[in-house]
């Protein structure tokens, strides 16, 4: 049974996308572990004062209509926050997305959350921690196999042949096509190569990094031409390089 000195509040957020700076909570919730074990549980719809994308209601199911009526997460704060006094923290990504991501909402509403004495545990940490997600790990589990050589390029990639067969045959409702399979993991579309673009809902490339992240790339480039020399100039793979003259050129095209 799990030991503990004071209760652990576990957090899940639904937002209206993943950028910590400019997108905003929508759902909030939390289930805490008291030392007896015994749950409690709080659920709050957020208003978040912008617009929630298509792409993001596609994943969790909240509308702008579902969220016009309920607090601002300013309003819910103080209320969020005694909820979470003196609890350690915990939650799936918990440390790298939900906390941050409620820290920031939590400084935007004005309020100071000192978290320095908070324990915090991310449950997909210790899976990762406890099954590594390795070529060798994979073979292991898929093809209960010790993987010689791993690092030599051909028995890595035979490796990888055997995991996605294996996988395959497990996971039947993923089919036995490429189509069949990507429709179930889905298929990312890209920029550029490195990721330092990418497509917004509408499919406009956006920045993905830096001062205008979220903003479309050929907005930027109109508004301040000097951006694309930094980047030309600067330390950027050589495919972003290229996409950024693509979007350039369509952009010049677009004004003449």
């Amino acid at each position: 049974m799990l030991q503990l000195t004071r209760p652990i509040a576990f957090i899940d957020l639904e937002t209206t996308g993943v950028s910590l700076s400019s997108d905003r909570i929508v759902e909030i919730a939390i289930i805490k572990i008291l030392p007896d074990q015994s749950r409690q549980v709080k659920r709050k719809l957020i208003n978040p004062q912008i617009p929630i994308p298509q792409s993001s209601t596609d994943i969790h199911g909240i509308s702008d209509e579902m969220v016009k009526d309920a607090p601002t997460f300013k309003q819910a704060a103080n209320e969020i926050k005694q909820y979470l006094e003196n609890c350690d923290l915990g939650g799936y990504n918990s440390n790298r997305f939900d906390i941050p991501m409620l820290m920031e909402e939590f400084l935007r509403a004005g309020m100071d959350v000192d978290l320095s004495n908070r324990r915090m545990i991310d449950v997909q940490h210790i899976f990762y921690t406890m099954e590594p997600r390795t070529l060798s790990a994979a073979y292991k589990f898929y093809c209960q196999k010790e993987l010689v050589n791993a690092h030599s390029a051909e028995a890595d990639i035979s490796a990888t042949i055997d995991v996605f067969l294996s996988q395959v045959e497990r996971y039947q409702h993923l089919g036995n096509s490429v189509d069949s399979i990507l429709s179930v993991i889905g298929e990312e579309k890209i920029v550029d190569y490195a990721r330092r673009f990418s497509f917004d809902d509408k499919g406009v490339e956006i920045f993905n990094f830096g001062k205008f992240k979220g903003r479309s790339v050929s907005e930027v480039l109109k508004a301040e031409p000097q951006y694309y020399d930094w980047m030309m100039k600067g330390d950027f793979p050589l495919h972003t390089k290229q996409k950024l003259t693509e979007i350039l050129n369509r952009t010049l095209l677009k004004i003449n």
